[in-house]
């Protein structure tokens, strides 16, 4: 909604639940949207211990859709009546849809990876590197499982990496022995270089080659560390908005069976990422791109 004047007693409750969650950008993608496409909702963040209880409050209020992000998206899932195969395979939800009462739970996080990947190159011949084995390590595998991609999952934690490798059907290789090939497509989705400690990489930069595709799920700062190296080193490079914008475009959908504004809702996130570096320091997410 544009203004508070436009709220009324017709007007669908929308939230992101998570902790912590202030400085979330979902707030101002998703109240553009509803402006741009004249639904009437209005979406606000809303910090979330227990989650159980926040489950309940959807049911009471009749919110009509929620975001869920750290540290519910697995949390969450027991709560709910019925979630969608691809959440449930990942074991993450980062949407809920309230149909008439009925909670049904989605995660857009993989589509989202797959999506903006696509936009950049094409995944035929590629093989890919997923850096990590968390959360978000699990939606970009299964995500790129699901079209057949070839998987390596690289990861300092051997015991965790072997485990997300054997759920994917991938290999996996410790990162310190890793050595990628010219076609290979490296994704991180670990935190590493994300705001303030902007001087990290989470991959030997020596290692990046002309040919490879980098690409770095976090969104502050918006050029991290390793994008940076990988320019240097005539990679093409992503970094994290398009992932969070796409996920969001399809939170919207569910939520409102209209095609979102994806132009206007990444205008919105760069404009606010850009505001925040030019201000006194970046605005700092503790969420990379997915919610």
């Amino acid at each position: 909604m544009g203004t508070l004047s436009e709220i009324d007693a017709h007007t669908g409750l929308y939230a992101v639940f998570g902790d912590p969650v202030g400085h979330s950008l979902s707030p101002a993608i998703h109240n553009r949207a509803f402006h741009e496409t004249g639904h009437n909702g209005v979406y606000v963040a809303l910090r979330v211990r227990d989650i159980e209880a926040a489950v309940a409050a959807v049911r009471s209020l009749s919110l009509r859709g929620v975001s869920i992000t750290v540290p519910h998206k697995t949390a969450v899932i027991p709560f709910l009546d019925h979630v969608d195969a691809t959440a449930q395979a990942i074991g993450a939800v980062n949407t809920i849809v309230n149909q008439d009462g009925c909670l049904r739970g989605y995660n857009t996080d993989a589509p989202a990876a797959v999506q903006a990947l696509k936009d950049l190159v094409s995944l035929a011949g590629r093989k890919v590197a997923i850096l990590g084995a968390g959360g978000a390590a699990r939606a970009v595998g299964f995500g790129l499982a699901a079209e057949k991609v070839p998987i390596v999952v690289v990861n300092r934690t051997r015991s965790r990496g072997k485990e997300l490798a054997q759920r994917l059907g991938a290999g996996f290789e410790a990162i310190e022995d890793y050595q990628p090939a010219d076609d290979t497509i490296l994704i991180n989705t670990t935190p590493v270089g994300m705001w303030p400690q902007v001087d990290a990489v989470p991959f030997p930069p020596e290692r990046l080659k002309p040919g490879m595709v980098v690409m770095d799920i976090i969104y502050n700062p918006l050029h991290s560390r390793l994008l940076e190296e990988a320019v240097a080193r005539g990679c093409p490079t992503l970094n994290g908005v398009p992932m969070f914008v796409y996920q969001g475009a399809l939170q919207f959908k569910l939520w409102t069976e209209q095609e979102a504004p994806l132009s206007v809702m990444r205008q919105v996130v760069t404009d606010a990422l850009d505001n925040a570096a030019s201000g006194n320091g970046q605005r700092s997410p503790s969420e990379r791109g997915p919610q």
